[in-house]
């Protein structure tokens, strides 16, 4: 029990560090004139912040689906008693999921936008009145990312150990229902 949860950590903390370095790292812009001075166009740098988010969303995945095939998905396997710690963990199990999926629709977002500015260059006008402008990424996307994993990697270490404790109350009680006959 305790090496999952400490996979889980070390799988949520990879996937911390591979967002908040992809922030780090976003793509940024700079204008270039052509040889000829005819237009200029948008150069961006490398994109290896995508491969960082791209990365800490498969840290995600498998830190969720590990989670998940420990608790046996919460629906599979022996039914757990009513209680407080059934409660609670049903409610971090949706929990989990919903800061799970925000995580990698950020990260996945961010990616894709990032790798997109990455390899097409905007051409402008020569005798264009308007400002240059090369879009780049917004910053804090990845950052969002990396704090639906901070809060994703809290609350399924809460839903693992709630449902632990549901799962050994249940185990406890393994007796029939019966009468005492007293002679």
């Amino acid at each position: 029990m305790a090496s999952r949860i400490w996979l889980v950590v070390i799988f949520n903390v990879i996937a911390f560090s591979l967002a908040v370095a992809a922030e780090l790292r976003r793509s940024t812009a700079t204008v270039q004139p052509d040889s000829e001075f005819n237009y200029n166009y948008c150069v961006y740098n490398s994109g290896i912040s995508t491969w960082y988010g791209v990365g800490a969303m498969l840290f995600v995945m498998a830190s969720q689906l590990l989670i998940m095939v420990s608790s046996q998905c919460f629906c599979c396997g022996k039914a757990l008693k009513l209680g407080g710690s059934r409660a609670c963990a049903v409610l971090l199990f949706i929990t989990c999921w919903m800061f799970s999926i925000t995580a990698e629709v950020w990260l996945l977002a961010a990616s894709v936008t990032n790798a997109h500015q990455t390899k097409y260059r905007t051409i402008f006008g020569a005798g264009s009145a308007d400002p240059l402008f090369c879009q780049t990424m917004r910053k804090g996307v990845f950052a969002a990312g990396a704090a639906f994993i901070f809060l994703n990697c809290i609350v399924s270490e809460l839903y693992y150990v709630c449902f632990s404790k549901a799962r050994e109350i249940s185990e406890s009680y393994e007796g029939e229902a019966g009468i005492a006959l007293i002679e």
